[in-house]
């Protein structure tokens, strides 16, 4: 059953329905009518909306691979061979290990700094991305692992005051919020997989959906009509790119 909407530090309530935009590629000026705006924990909130901010907790961010595997390098999940498990889709991403207390404690440190960095820059909540990692680990992660990792992020964003949206992973059912402690949900095309009722079943209107051009099947504006589709739903670039740039796409759900 879906609880109603989550409050934040200083009170302030998680805004069911917005219209919001998903900038992790670029950080621009929101459009008219966008009241909540998701970007990277290295750029800084958007003035006069409710703003997430995005954290890697599974897997490392491209730009601090060597960071990894000089510094860090117990962290990072070893294939049989030996060699850094990464992730298929995005080789530049490696996986982090979370199988054992010690690991995650020592992870949670690292993530925990960016959680705290995030709330003390202004954002109201964070979403911590590729919970998934242990499906794309042949086997040497599980749910568990990432489950226990994400319940101490959890404490140590409510810690901050901040919320924390589960990210994807539609399969865990009520278990991401019973069990880890999120808030919300940042679910990527639950249209195209026909997936968002296992979101909006545990988080009500507390979720926002993200469908992609490359991989739409129909007109966006019939895929918002959906009875499950969140109102929360926009339409964006598989690539995430400015409104400068080639290839830019926004749309949303009326």
């Amino acid at each position: 059953m879906a609880c109603g909407a989550p409050t934040g530090q200083a009170g302030q309530a998680w805004p069911e329905g917005a219209r919001f935009d998903y900038q992790l590629g670029a950080a621009y000026p929101p459009g008219d009518g966008v009241g909540l705006v998701v970007r990277d924990s290295t750029a800084e909130p958007a003035e006069g909306a409710y703003n997430v901010c995005y954290v890697n907790g599974f897997q490392s961010q491209p730009q601090d691979r060597d960071l990894w595997l000089e510094d860090r390098r117990d962290l990072v999940l070893s294939g049989d061979d030996g060699e850094p498990v990464t992730d298929p889709a995005w080789p530049d991403e490696l996986i982090l290990d979370t199988s054992t207390p010690a690991k995650r404690e020592r992870l949670a440190e690292f993530a925990g700094e960016v959680v705290a960095r995030c709330a003390d820059s202004g954002f109201q909540a964070i979403e911590v991305d590729n919970l998934d990692s242990y499906t794309r680990s042949a086997g040497a992660l599980d749910v568990e692992d990432n489950l226990a990792l994400a319940a101490e992020l959890a404490r140590i964003a409510h810690e901050h005051g901040v919320l924390i949206g589960q990210k994807n992973a539609a399969e865990l059912g009520e278990r991401g919020r019973d069990e880890a402690g999120f808030d919300f949900a940042v679910a990527e095309e639950c249209v195209r997989w026909d997936e968002c009722s296992a979101y909006t079943d545990v988080y009500g209107q507390a979720v926002l959906d993200i469908e992609y051009t490359d991989d739409l099947e129909g007109p966006f504006r019939e895929a918002c009509e959906r009875v499950p589709t969140p109102r929360s739903t926009i339409l964006r670039d598989r690539d995430l790119v400015g409104p400068d740039e080639r290839g830019y796409t926004y749309d949303a759900c009326p």
